[in-house]
């Protein structure tokens, strides 16, 4: 199924939204709660959860769990992505350590760093490789997604740096476009 770029960034941005719900003990969700949490319409989210074929149960709302689902599946690829952190060091480790294990479609399966104490080692439980190694392991490893821990004056460059070695998707944890 071929989604619109918005409502792909929109279900994405629900989901997060769901994960938080249910950890906190939340089992159902109406979608004008959904709307208020993301600054939009409850028509738009009933939209765009009617888009992948999801229905809710009128006097209860969304189910948290299954709506998860059925969003993964949508936007998740069947063999999950390969993921790198770049830059392992407090931030880094925290967010390796954390997605381990919490997202079974998104693969940490490496770390790059330009601090020569870091490389060649495993950190958090990923290999860490220097960064004049990046485009050799993106392209060896298969990796699509960088998760950005820099610090925010080598954000830009990283990024560039990134787009250029073949990463399709970068989350930036810096206050920097």
């Amino acid at each position: 199924m071929k989604l619109p770029e918005r409502t792909v960034e929109r279900l994405s941005a629900y989901r997060r939204t769901l994960l938080q719900c249910l950890t906190s003990g939340k089992t159902h969700i109406y979608s004008h709660e959904l709307a208020q949490l993301h600054h939009n319409t409850a028509v738009q989210v009933r939209r765009d959860i009617m888009f992948i074929g999801y229905s809710s149960m009128q006097r209860k709302g969304y189910d948290v769990k299954e709506l998860i689902a059925v969003i993964g599946d949508i936007l998740d690829s069947e063999e999950g992505q390969n993921v790198a952190v770049i830059g392992i060091g407090n931030l880094g480790r925290a967010v390796t350590t954390y997605f381990m294990g919490k997202r079974s479609k998104l693969n940490i399966i490496a770390a790059f760093d330009v601090d020569p104490n870091k490389t060649d080692r495993v950190i958090s439980g990923v290999k860490c490789y220097p960064l004049n190694r990046l485009d050799e392991i993106v392209k060896e490893q298969n990796i699509v997604i960088a998760i950005l821990t820099v610090p925010a004056d080598a954000a830009n460059d990283m990024t560039e740096k990134l787009v250029v070695s073949g990463i399709k998707g970068i989350l930036t944890l810096q206050p920097c476009h």
